[in-house]
């Protein structure tokens, strides 16, 4: 059923003067409704019916009140190739060198590339590379189009075209965010997982490659055949000391197909490690009717976050990068006590936000946060992981988890508790289990850590379907539960768990007992 939205925005004020169509319902079968904004006020009326609505474009007139690219985009050329053009990378990476072109412009547009999707590739094509972005908190929306992607690429339409942009001079950084599980890292050696469907894929036939380390490998390939130099690998996933951990998996996977290969990107390649930071949740239609309200244009790769924005780089590179500073990005030498800070009190506190949330009931983030009850677990969380902390040059660590409880419940940000939740194979032993570790050697008793991955375990043994790469292993393990120690299955899967961890008959049992809390009810 369609909603007319036209009376309940009659009356809306706004500033003397200002004339706006702007749409006010999308309906699939009937196009879109318009009202407007004459004199400050919106009118009651529908004034039309389209059966389309304008499409965002370098072409599209935008009111004069909507940000946009502060730089000339027909001068802007590509220097930077980013794998994994999800909405994260076009709410963080994309936003900082869209500001920072129009502070110090430079050759620094982005390509963006999809290993799967060619969707969002094709939409943004058709939009000329442009999209908004739209900062929600309880202050109000605004709105921003960015415009530093100047190209995008499927893997599954253009891998020749990408591996020519990889091969090419002018390309002098390759970013990435593909997600923990997407690299192929084997838990138990640190290195490749040579039973990774990417992995074994590009080993098999490296000149044809799918995955993102097959894609750098290959890429860095041609550059060497052609005495060229290296480009700067930058990952921004949440892998902790992510650089060290993409440039084992880059040398190795080239030392298997070629030693020379293998020695000189360990010689001439720089993969600086970073920290990203920011809540962008899954993009939905109720978004993107918002977004298109506020652009007076449709976009089909809007997307919503918070205020908040951190980037933190090593400031490593080997042919120049963006003034990202000019954003805000911060530059340092060591980015490994910034990591830790977000993986064990952003990551962990989320982890433990969206089990709790899964077996309750609570689809965001933001209503787990309307219970007192558990905004003082997740407090008692940050408590216990902020002692494994070594000091954060300028980060005030109180100030930092007071300003997370204020992220977590912005009432406007629909982050769901599902999304957070999957792949914790992958994330739990960064954000939680290595926490533990330092705790129980410092004398303490992890206990907000052992409710952690009793909560987790709990959804596993009642959530029907999860998405995990490791989902069969996990379904096995929780048939496998018993009375006396549930969690022993477990803690016998490999590589999951630290051996400290499985060791630890005292800290095992803290988890059984907070088990046998959890599904007491």
């Amino acid at each position: 059923m369609r909603s007319n939205l036209c009376h309940i925005l009659s009356g809306f004020e706004m500033p003397n003067g200002f004339v706006r169509s702007i749409p006010l319902t999308r309906n699939a079968s009937e196009g879109y409704h318009f009202g407007s904004f004459e004199n400050g006020r919106m009118s009651g009326e529908v004034s039309g019916i389209v059966d389309e609505m304008p499409r965002l474009s370098a072409s599209t007139q935008l009111s004069a009140d909507i940000a946009r690219p502060a730089y000339d985009r027909a001068a802007l050329k590509p220097g930077i190739v980013h794998i994994g053009l999800g909405a994260f990378h076009r709410a963080h990476q994309a936003v900082y060198t869209d500001e920072a072109l129009g502070k110090v412009f430079g050759d620094w547009g982005i390509v963006g590339v999809s290993l799967r999707s060619v969707d969002i590739v094709h939409d943004l094509r058709a939009q000329d590379g442009l999209y908004s972005v739209v900062t929600r908190n309880g202050a109000g929306d605004s709105v921003r189009v960015i415009g530093s992607i100047v190209k995008s690429l499927s893997g599954t339409e253009n891998r020749d075209e990408i591996l020519s942009l990889l091969a090419d001079p002018a390309t002098k950084i390759v970013t990435m965010t593909v997600s923990e599980k997407a690299y192929g890292l084997d838990p138990v050696s640190g290195g490749l997982d040579r039973n990774h469907p990417s992995v074994a894929a590009d080993l098999a036939n490296p000149a044809m490659p799918v995955g993102v380390i097959g894609y750098i490998v290959e890429g860095l390939s041609h550059r060497h055949a052609a005495g060229l130099a290296p480009f700067t690998v930058l990952c921004c996933d949440n892998l902790p000391t992510n650089g060290r951990i993409v440039r084992r998996l880059v040398i190795e996977m080239a030392g298997a197909r070629d030693p020379a290969l293998a020695n000189w990107i360990s010689g001439q390649g720089a993969f600086p490690s970073s920290m990203v930071d920011r809540i962008v949740p899954a993009a939905t239609e109720e978004a993107r009717v918002r977004a298109d309200k506020l652009l007076g244009v449709e976009d089909r790769q809007s997307l919503e976050t918070e205020p908040f924005m951190q980037w933190v780089i090593e400031d490593h590179f080997i042919s120049g990068r963006p003034a990202w500073e000019t954003a805000g990005a911060l530059f340092v030498s060591d980015v490994e006590p910034y990591e830790k800070m977000k993986l064990r009190l952003l990551n962990g506190s989320h982890s433990l936000i969206a089990y709790l949330g899964q077996l309750k009931g609570l689809e965001f983030v933001r209503d787990v946060m309307r219970v007192p009850e558990y905004v003082t677990l997740i407090r008692r969380h940050m408590a216990e992981a902020v002692k494994t902390l070594d000091p954060v040059p300028g980060i005030d660590l109180d100030h930092y988890m007071d300003q997370l409880i204020e992220r977590f419940e912005n009432p406007t940000i629909a982050h769901k508790t599902q999304q957070i939740a999957m792949d914790a194979t992958q994330k739990l032993p960064q954000r939680v289990f290595a926490g533990a570790v330092e705790t129980l050697e410092k004398g303490g008793d992890a206990s907000s850590a052992a409710y952690v991955v009793a909560l987790w375990i709990a959804y596993v043994r009642k959530t029907a379907e999860i998405n995990d790469p490791r989902a069969t292993e996990l379904k096995a393990a929780a048939a496998k539960m018993t009375e006396g120690d549930p969690s022993a299955p477990f803690f016998a899967m490999p590589g999951l768990f630290p051996q400290a961890l499985v060791e630890n008959s005292a800290w095992r049992a803290r988890v059984n007992a907070e088990i046998g809390k959890i599904v007491a009810g």
